[in-house]
């Protein structure tokens, strides 16, 4: 009963509002008061507060009293009715995200154990499909003896198509509901429907060990099998680059990963919203290689045949013949990635760093527990850490990788005993972790990982004054943006507000350009992408003009986890060119630094200048920079 709320205030003024609070009242309940952010000119903020009630009423709902007020002064007053549900039914509960401090949700179907039963329950994570509300997504379920369903939100019905934001919301709610439910992490499932049975093929694919088994229904493979979303061919290294930023989301490229979850697909064979050849082009692409598997299509059925859709009885006894392998009964691990900053781990084996930034990384390696002794095959990995604490326990094990015994291992970390190793010029050595300036799964990019750790968005007033009209209204449409598509709630201050030297692990988004925007020399003044009025320099090279167009992210100085994400232009042209960039939408992609021409807005990514991908050390030197017109490089 101590849990969170969320309006949304709308400010009709020419001004910044400032000096507001949220006074919170229900009867049987505690009085909150909540600071409210500034608020925008002519724009809309979601503001949380919080919810103190004794959950006690005589009816199965509470009025709750919301007052907008500044000093003794109330501009406001709303009343909002929350239904009163025992801990057993079927309900919503609210938390703080850690992606941008807003207050978000999830619907929970608690388990209903057996008496008597001291078995502690699994989980199922449920995504809903394409305007589907998660609570409408719960309803669809009846309670289990066994597990717990809760239906995460993909941030809004719409969402993010259960990629980028929408896959980070799935996997909060997750972790978030192991540790409060205290349920068996070895009997965790996931399904969906629609939208969601994309989203069941492509949570399942990225984080195969956090899942038994999986059970999507009616769901579509990626954007390039559904909607017809086919991606370009490249015809240059520039937008091969670019292409790369999409890999995370190549659900076919990743499958070998299935080989860790149980998997069952149920798909109507007339289905008119998402084609039976969805399923089937998956069920054809695990026959392959895939021993676990089943299959079933309803006859006659469309794309949604009622709740047995998604409470399908099949499905959960599936699940019920399903658990994770404990990390010491996995001899044989077999695991891809895409981007360590977004799936590095799977049981025993850490992808710490790529050699080639966001081009598939695997590992295939067995673990022999009589010998003591891992041997297998990497691709495209920099440095590998492999995990003993769960082993049983004994010396350091021996390691053979490529061919190549690797020698002078030691075992260390607090947190989990590993042994490291590092890759270089082919060959295979002991190493340590990697220092957190470094790229790794706690940092890695492309650009739209900037995009978290509750980033403000820092708009120029440096520069002219349509420069500097353009950085603020293109820092309140894209936070406005974000809270259209992604529920989401973002400080937006000016570059005299910002203070680098405080809130140093939150991230930042800058808008304009060095000349215009005062927060960066503070931030950027050691990055190697340097964007002013008439230029864009990346490491030694500049393009010049004024209709150029630049996104990148660096790491923020100070911090081992944020990033600093900029928006940027070599002039109006440029800065405009960026409002053409469409960064919130699931599907599209951009590499660690892109620079685009006007030339973008009729040629796509024909118009682009220079993309890639920095080095592990975050520098140009030792990265995969490509230039128009230069394949040599």
């Amino acid at each position: 009963n101590d849990t969170f709320g969320a309006v949304i205030l709308a400010n009709a003024t020419t001004n910044i509002l400032r000096g507001y609070k949220l006074v919170a009242s229900a009867p049987g309940g505690t009085t909150t008061e909540t600071p409210v952010p500034p608020i925008l000119p002519l724009a809309t903020r979601k503001v949380g507060f919080r919810i103190l009630h004794s959950g006690k009423a005589t009816t199965n709902r509470v009025a709750m009293s919301v007052r907008l007020a500044r000093g003794g002064t109330t501009a406001d007053t709303r009343t909002f009715f929350l239904g009163v549900r025992s801990k057993d039914q079927t309900h919503r509960e609210t938390f703080v995200s850690g992606l941008d401090g807003s207050v978000q949700y999830y619907s929970l179907v608690p388990a209903r154990p057996l008496p008597g039963s001291h078995e502690k329950p699994g989980l199922v994570l449920s995504a809903h499909g394409a305007s589907v509300e998660a609570a409408g997504q719960a309803g669809c379920y009846s309670p289990k003896t066994w597990v717990h369903v809760a239906a995460p939100t993909n941030r809004r019905p719409y969402g993010f198509d259960w990629e980028d934001w929408g896959r980070r919301d799935a996997m909060e709610v997750l972790d978030l509901l192991q540790k409060k439910l205290g349920t068996d992490p070895n009997r965790t499932y996931l399904t969906g429907h629609s939208m969601g049975g994309h989203g069941t093929w492509q949570l399942g694919v990225t984080f195969p060990d956090r899942f038994a088994a999986i059970a999507p229904s009616a769901g579509w493979i990626s954007f390039q099998s559904y909607g017809g979303g086919k991606r370009p061919e490249p015809t240059n290294r520039v937008q091969r680059l670019i292409q790369r930023a999409w890999t995370p989301g190549d659900t076919l490229a990743l499958a070998t990963n299935y080989l860790q979850q149980g998997i069952y697909i149920l798909h109507g064979d007339a289905d008119d919203n998402v084609p039976v050849s969805e399923a089937r082009t998956m069920r054809a692409a695990l026959s392959g290689f895939h021993h676990d598997f089943t299959w079933h299509e309803q006859p006659g059925a469309g794309h949604w045949w009622g709740n047995q859709c998604v409470d399908w009885p099949p499905i959960f006894d599936w699940f019920a013949r399903h658990r994770i392998p404990d990390d010491e009964g996995v001899g044989r691990l077999q695991f891809v990635t895409g981007n360590p900053g977004v799936s590095a781990t799977s049981h025993w084996a850490t992808i710490e760093a790529q050699e080639h930034a966001l081009a598939l990384s695997g590992v295939d390696i067995r673990w022999d527990s009589g010998a003591r002794r891992f041997s297998g095959t990497t691709e495209n990995v920099a440095r590998l850490s492999l995990r003993l604490d769960r082993l049983a326990p004994g010396p350091v094990p021996t390691v053979e990788l490529d061919g190549q015994s690797v020698t002078n291992l030691v075992a260390v970390g607090n947190s989990g005993r590993r042994v490291w190793l590092a890759r270089s010029g082919g060959h295979w050595k002991a190493g340590g972790p990697g220092s957190p300036s470094e790229k790794g799964p706690h940092r890695y990019g492309p650009f739209k990982e900037a995009f978290g750790h509750r980033m403000f968005f820092v708009y120029g007033t440096g520069g002219t004054a349509e420069e500097n009209a353009w950085a603020f209204a293109k820092a309140r449409f894209d936070a406005e943006s974000f809270w259209y598509r992604g529920n989401a709630s973002v400080d937006v201050v000016p570059d005299t507000a910002f203070d680098a030297s405080k809130d140093r692990d939150r991230g930042v988004i800058l808008y304009g350009n060095a000349d215009g925007n005062g927060a960066w020399k503070s931030l950027l003044a050691d990055s190697p992408v340097q964007v002013r009025r008439g230029a864009v320099r990346v490491g030694t090279r500049e393009i010049t003009g004024s209709d150029l167009a630049c996104l990148f992210l660096r790491p923020r100085p100070g911090s081992d986890v944020a990033c600093v994400g900029v928006v940027a232009g070599s002039g109006m042209a440029g800065l405009r060119l960026t409002d053409r960039m469409p960064y919130f939408m699931a599907g599209v992609a951009y590499p660690d630094v892109t620079v685009f021409g006007s030339d973008a807005l009729s040629k796509g990514w024909g118009g682009a200048r220079a993309a890639g991908y920095f080095g592990n050390d975050w520098t140009v030197e030792n990265g995969e920079i490509a230039w128009e017109g230069d394949e040599s490089r």
